[in-house]
């Protein structure tokens, strides 16, 4: 069927050809004759009308009034970005969206030439590299974010692989000290990014402002300190390609129960595959250039002393509690409204008053928590009686449910908590807790609570009488002590052994 009309086409298309060039009919007749539009016999014969083409009408973008801005801006600061751009362009009035902003700063920022590096080069035992990689929140149930710990000797490409959930400077540097064991050495320098534990401030080309303790903790361990340019990662490549190495080779696909399982995989990977590798620059096995080559370049790691410990330092508020690392502690109740040092490391968070430590907590790795140890509360209730509501004093614990239920109601109220406990223990000590209890009873079932009725209802009992218990001193052999009562007898005896005198002096007696 396609051939049928194919044929009919082309045998069309002679015929127009034929009267058009042979017999010199105009087109209108051709078109009459054939019963073919106009316009179809224009076009075999290539006599369509050509139309003139002008270029299409620009619409008018609601950037035109800004373009001059953002082309100033962009030549200032190159690698500003829209979101930033757009904070700019506020202020000047523009009220159109973002994604159109993206799209004029693609066209006008200044495009740069690709530059030109220079390939490192690196003795044995001269340099290490140092970064951190983020891994986003990838533990189950920890909303903490999981960072790589990465360490690379520039010469042998040797790694060394930690994950931990901080990069505080305190897990910053117990990193490093288990990286100088792992290589059994340090190198002459190690090189780092500028984060903020490490370099405080670098503005090239001023040389950058290290972390005092950072200073402190180089020359504690022997080795010197190097920080890369700002923006400058070709500066740090061969710890770079590692970190996007472990992303690649380590990561994808990876289950793991906490930071423990995840520590020991990487230790399995990295010492099964990463190290033993033929590396892919080099064309070298990294562990073996490390053992045969680079291991007897490093020096020994220095003992200085240093804490690598996490600092800080709070108040005791007043539910004695100190705040660290996003979560809450408890220390005893006493040392509530203290200054309080708190140190901590990869297991333990202790709390110290000067030299002395005064709590120790497990170290929380979740966020927003309440670690408290039950012993910090002792004595807190009897101190505040209040504060234990649902709870008899312990002077008063024979009072049993019925006294438990009196101090619960007693406690919603505006009494004095501390001077019913104390009148109510002289109660027990004179009339016995049952008689009291008996009392308390009866008071609460008239609607009432507060001791002066509890007294009332006692004294005023005839068949009770106050019957206090012996004072007791703490002392055993004070305690055991029984005094008999004096006999008055002896003192009559005295008397009449003594002659009767006239009390007036005039010689007769009374």
């Amino acid at each position: 069927m396609s051939r049928t009309t194919d044929a009919d086409a082309q045998a069309k298309k002679a015929e127009v050809l034929r009267l058009y060039y042979v017999d010199d009919l105009s087109i209108r007749a051709i078109s009459r004759q054939l019963s073919m539009a106009r316009k179809t016999v224009r076009r075999i014969l290539g006599r369509e009308p050509k139309r003139p083409s002008s270029p299409p009408t620009r619409r008018v973008s609601v950037l035109d009034a800004h373009t001059d801005f953002i082309v100033a801006e962009l030549k200032r600061c190159p690698e500003l970005r829209a979101p930033a751009m757009l904070e700019r362009l506020r202020e000047r009035g523009y009220v159109g969206g973002i994604s159109v902003l993206r799209d004029c700063m693609r066209a006008l920022r200044p495009t740069t030439l690709d530059q030109a590096y220079l390939t490192q080069s690196f003795a044995p035992g001269q340099v290490a590299m140092v970064d951190w990689g983020d891994f986003g929140f990838a533990l189950p149930g920890v909303p903490r974010r999981v960072s790589a710990f990465v360490m690379a000797l520039a010469f042998s490409r040797m790694l060394y692989l930690e994950y931990t959930l901080s990069q505080k400077f305190g897990t910053f540097v117990r990193c490093m000290d288990r990286a100088l064991a792992f290589f059994g050495g340090t190198t002459l320098c190690d090189v780092f990014d500028n984060m903020k534990t490490v370099v405080l401030e670098h503005q090239p080309p001023h040389p950058p402002v290290f972390n005092p303790l950072m200073l402190s903790y180089a020359a504690a361990r022997g080795f010197a300190l190097h920080a890369c340019n700002p923006y400058r990662g070709n500066e740090k490549g061969r710890v770079e390609r590692p970190i996007g190495f472990v992303r690649r080779r380590f990561w994808p696909g990876r289950r793991f129960s906490d930071l423990a399982d995840l520590n020991r995989q990487a230790l399995v990977w990295r010492d099964t595959y990463a190290n033993p590798r033929e590396h892919e620059v080099t064309g070298k096995v990294p562990a073996l250039v490390f053992e045969h080559e680079e291991k007897k370049h490093l020096s020994p790691v220095q003992q200085g002393p240093f804490d690598a410990r996490d600092q800080d330092t709070a108040t005791v508020d007043k539910t004695f509690r100190v705040r660290f690392d996003r979560n809450r502690y408890s220390v005893p109740w006493r040392f509530v409204g203290q200054h309080v040092t708190i140190r901590a490391d990869d297991t333990h968070v202790d709390v110290f008053i000067g030299p002395k430590r005064i709590a120790r907590h497990q170290r929380c790795w979740s966020i927003r928590e309440d670690i408290e140890d039950g012993e910090h509360r002792r004595g807190l209730k009897e101190h505040k009686p209040k504060a234990a509501a649902n709870q008899l004093p312990h002077a008063l614990c024979g009072l049993g449910d019925d006294g438990r239920a009196y101090f619960k109601v007693l406690a919603a109220g505006g009494r004095s908590v501390r001077r019913e406990t104390l009148r109510l223990t002289l109660l027990c000590e004179l009339f016995g807790e049952r008689q009291v209890l008996r009392a308390m009873v009866e008071v609460m079932k008239n609607g009432h609570v507060g001791v002066e009725y509890i007294e009332f209802l006692l004294r005023h009992d005839p068949q009770l009488k106050a019957n206090p218990p012996p004072l007791r001193l703490g002392n055993e052999t004070l305690d055991c002590m029984y005094a008999h009562e004096p006999d008055l007898s002896v003192y009559d005896r005295v008397l009449e052994d003594c002659p009767t005198k006239d009390p007036r002096g005039d010689g007769h007696g009374p």
